[in-house]
């Protein structure tokens, strides 16, 4: 789960502030036919934030189960979905998300999320050079003037796992000059400080697109992202290879306010700390990381 983590009212100087997690995103939970999926969107629905406020709940999902899904999402909790479609081609599509069924499914996931009242709807296109990248221009021209707001985000590296190279990155920078070219676009300001995406719009205002440069622009400075696992560990960052260990304080009766304050404590640190040596491509995360090693 992801939460956006946001202060408190102050403490006494020099001493962390409690934090509260003011929205929750649940991105392991991609294959949203999961069992029990919809009692944790519940679950979830049911806290507040310090104010008194319901969570803004949202999915990260490959919306392979969308269309059957989506009501009860929405009837659990559920606020709203971002959807990973790296192509429009079936072929491509398949071996970049290592699934076997067609992207029309997950269009259809979409419409019925949508339908639903599901919303903002967020697509994920991961744009990798050589291999999607020719995609730009038609999945801006196939989501221009929909209700969903298209995404763009470098391939980054994360770890081991995927080869990464960065002759592979297509730097934001050139994906806004591609579209540009034949739809011009408008830069707008930021809507939630700390949101990882640039937003752009349509100059003839048929909708915006958002722009993640996890790689050229990156935003560690602003983030307020941290992710629990389901082991109970809290990571600050999407490169941290271990956690904190959040379930031994649940587990040893420890109170909401002393979980909040045990996780500012770990939060300030990462903020601040001084980037180690790590891999280019990792600088950029690397105080952040470091924190959670």
């Amino acid at each position: 789960m992801n939460c956006s983590l946001s202060r408190r009212s102050p403490a006494s100087q020099g001493s962390p502030r409690p934090m509260a997690c003011t929205r929750s995103a649940s991105p392991g939970a991609s294959r949203c036919c999961a069992g029990g999926i919809e009692e944790l969107i519940a679950q979830l629905a049911e806290l507040r934030t310090p104010e008194g406020d319901p969570l803004d709940i949202a999915l990260t999902t490959n919306g392979s189960a969308l269309a059957v899904k989506a009501a009860a999402l929405k009837a659990a909790g559920l606020t709203r979905v971002t959807v990973s479609v790296d192509s429009l081609d079936d072929e491509l599509f398949q071996r970049m998300n290592d699934v076997r069924f067609p992207v029309d499914r997950v269009l259809t996931g979409i419409d019925a999320a949508h339908e639903a009242g599901l919303g903002p709807i967020r697509l994920n296109m991961v744009v990798k050079r050589g291999l999607n990248d020719g995609e730009i221009v038609d999945m801006a021209r196939r989501f221009k003037g929909t209700p969903y707001t298209l995404r763009f985000i470098e391939y980054m590296d994360v770890g081991n796992t995927n080869g990464w190279s960065l002759d592979e990155v297509v730097p934001s920078s050139e994906v806004v000059a591609r579209i540009n070219e034949v739809f011009p676009l408008e830069p707008l300001d930021e809507a939630v400080h700390g949101e990882t995406a640039k937003r752009w719009r349509y100059a003839d205002g048929t909708g915006e697109i958002g722009l993640i440069s996890s790689v050229t622009n990156a935003f560690c400075g602003t983030c307020n992202r941290a992710r629990i696992s389901t082991e109970g560990r809290l990571f600050t960052c999407l490169f941290a290879s271990e956690g904190h260990d959040l379930r031994a304080l649940l587990r040893g009766g420890a109170s909401d306010d002393e979980l909040s304050t045990a996780m500012a404590s770990i939060w300030v640190p990462a903020r601040t700390a001084t980037p180690r040596s790590a891999p280019a491509s990792r600088q950029n995360c690397a105080s952040t990381a470091s924190a959670s090693r």
